[in-house]
């Protein structure tokens, strides 16, 4: 009896204590108390959310791994119930959000916006009861090292805040071309925080550069042609309008994120292709809805924020209505993808199938520059315009691939393998040596960028050949079987003809150097035996001399065509360490 009324006495300490840390913190934010004008620091953010959870139960703050400032990536969690360990995230049947904020940390307007939504949802039982059936996860700041390099200056073009953070981490990455090639800490804690969430659908909120409007927020909705099956026309057909109708009922304009540089909207753009090196291509391959915030540079701080909070809430709203559909959408959606038995993999816009969109701009010119000896263009905000214009919003598969049964990598290519684990790819390993057959992939052409783009030298339009042999793998080699959840991500980046393969990023490109050669003057007597020994080969180079006028005047391009079809020639030349079994 005495222990009972111990407890019973502690708990209501408990309660006395949490309800003296909310009538001592009131939450109101810097922002807010700055009429709009200025953003917390990094650490002033995470001691809001430290607080908040402090003071309520339906709010919890996580830890994970380590960014490149060698801080933890945090993760905000609301639930009406509270949580108290992450993997209750990942069991819960509820409506799953994950928000991304300060990717980029000279764009703040989701740091603020979350903050306040955090707090009001809390704080507010028609808010709690609306959302009852969500559970609702925000990174406060994910370019921590971006967060903590504040300035007042990096962003020249854009509209308050006062200070704010830089786009480049710790480490000078741009985090949103970071995701599938995670190069950095912040993209290997990102995907544990996403796997462990799983969000039925995810925001990213920025702040766009570009052409000038009337609109202080757009949408970038990932692309739905990518996105594809069900989902993706869920996606373009019920998600994009609905979210848009609500905030339209709320007094807010929005539109397709305008993808013009160096011209005007006037004659139309194309929707922006977002392949998995950004958040939302990323989180696409793992079937997850993904939308990103831009608001416009030119618009007030106050106004940009106040319109990231109504769309954040509008989505939210979304989710939790369509809650069922979404999550059978999502079930279904690997299933569809596999009965398909191929999967595109490149695309261009299609030019021939637009949408015509009432789109609301200011009228733009050319005029003398007053600063240089050239032209520059100029809106003229005392002509606003509302005009139909074209919106290229499809897009068309112009290479496609067979799905295989599986891929098998050799182990000793742990770059790669350690990626799949971070993205809770399922494979075993060879227990002993065994002989498949397999298809075999050679690159066969590919064009490589000038200058350095994100710590790389990108390679693009690549091309691969074709072959079956029976290769002996080692006991320890990774076999990945594709029927898993995560079979897009698999062929995103195993398929070397990907937009952002791992062959494009660099990650294989010691197969593009040969290890051996030859002497000329010691092979010359091997080439001679060759082509005396093998009729075929004979012929074959008889044949190329005949109708290849520059082989034929080159002796050095001769000898070398016989070494490459000798068996002197390595085999790992060129050959994609990345094995198909179908």
């Amino acid at each position: 009896m005495k222990k009972i009324l111990q407890l019973f006495v502690l708990s209501i300490l408990i309660v006395s204590c949490k309800e003296n840390t909310k009538k001592e913190f009131d939450f109101v934010t810097l922002f807010e108390n700055s009429r709009g004008s200025q953003t917390p620091e990094y650490e002033e953010v995470i001691d809001y959310y430290k607080d908040l959870a402090e003071a309520y139960d339906e709010i919890s703050l996580f830890t994970f791994g380590e960014t490149d400032s060698g801080k933890p990536l945090h993760l905000v969690v609301y639930n009406n119930e509270g949580i108290y360990n992450v993997n209750e995230i990942s069991n819960s049947s509820k409506n799953r959000i994950l928000i991304n904020n300060g990717i980029h940390p000279g764009e703040p307007d989701g740091i603020d916006a979350s903050m306040m939504m955090m707090r009001d949802i809390v704080q507010n039982d028609s808010l709690q009861n609306s959302y009852k059936n969500s559970i609702i996860c925000v990174i406060p700041i994910y370019n921590i090292g971006g967060a903590l390099n504040r300035n007042s200056h990096s962003r020249a073009n854009q509209k308050g805040p006062y200070a704010y953070g830089f786009r480049g981490n710790a480490r000078n990455y741009d985090l949103n071309r970071d995701f599938i090639k995670q190069d950095t800490k912040n993209a290997a804690a990102f995907a544990e925080i996403f796997h462990i969430v799983n969000p039925d659908v995810f925001i990213d909120n920025h702040v766009s550069n570009g052409a000038d409007y009337q609109y202080a927020i757009t949408h970038l909705f990932t692309q739905h042609n990518k996105l594809g099956g069900n989902l993706g026309k869920f996606l373009n057909n019920e998600m994009r309008p609905q979210i848009e109708k609500s905030l339209n009922n709320k007094g807010i304009i929005i539109t397709p994120y305008v993808n013009v540089w160096g011209s005007t909207p006037k004659s139309g753009w194309s929707q922006f292709f977002d392949s998995p090196r950004y958040s939302t291509g990323y989180t696409t391959l793992f079937h997850t809805l993904g939308l990103m915030v831009e608001t416009h540079m030119l618009k007030d701080y106050a106004t940009r924020v106040d319109q990231t909070y109504a769309l954040m809430h509008s989505a939210i709203e979304f989710t939790e209505k369509k809650s069922a559909e979404i999550k059978k959408l999502r079930a279904n959606a690997k299933v569809e993808i596999l009965n398909k038995k191929s999967y595109p993999i490149q695309f261009r816009v299609d030019r021939e199938n637009y949408s015509d969109l009432l789109f609301k701009g200011y009228e733009g010119e050319i005029i003398d520059s007053k600063v240089t000896t050239g032209k520059r263009l100029f809106y003229d905000k005392s002509k606003p315009f509302e005009e139909i214009v074209k919106y290229y919003d499809n897009y068309v598969a112009t290479k496609e691939v067979d799905i295989p049964k599986a891929y098998i990598i050799p182990q000793g290519w742990h770059d790669v393998i350690s990626r799949l684990k971070n993205n809770k790819i399922e494979f075993t390993r060879f227990e002993k040596d065994t002989t498949i057959q397999v298809e075999v992939n050679h690159i066969k052409d590919y064009k490589t960028r000038p200058s350095a783009y994100e710590g790389h030298y990108l390679h693009y339009n690549t091309s691969v050949t074709k072959s079956t042999e029976n290769i002996v793998f080692k006991k320890g080699d990774v076999y990945i079987n594709t029927n898993q959840n995560g079979v897009r991500y698999l062929l995103e980046t195993l398929e070397a003809e990907a937009t952002d393969s791992f062959f494009n990023w660099n990650f294989f490109d010691t197969i593009l150097q040969q290890k051996e050669g030859y002497s000329s003057y010691v092979f010359e007597d091997l080439a001679e035996k060759y082509l005396t020994d093998d009729a075929k080969l004979k012929q074959q180079f008889d044949e190329k001399l005949k109708t290849d006028e520059a082989f034929a005047k080159n002796s050095r391009m001769q000898l070398n065509w016989i070494y490459l079809n000798s068996k002197h020639y390595e085999k790992a030349h060129l050959r994609l360490p990345v094995f198909k079994v179908f």
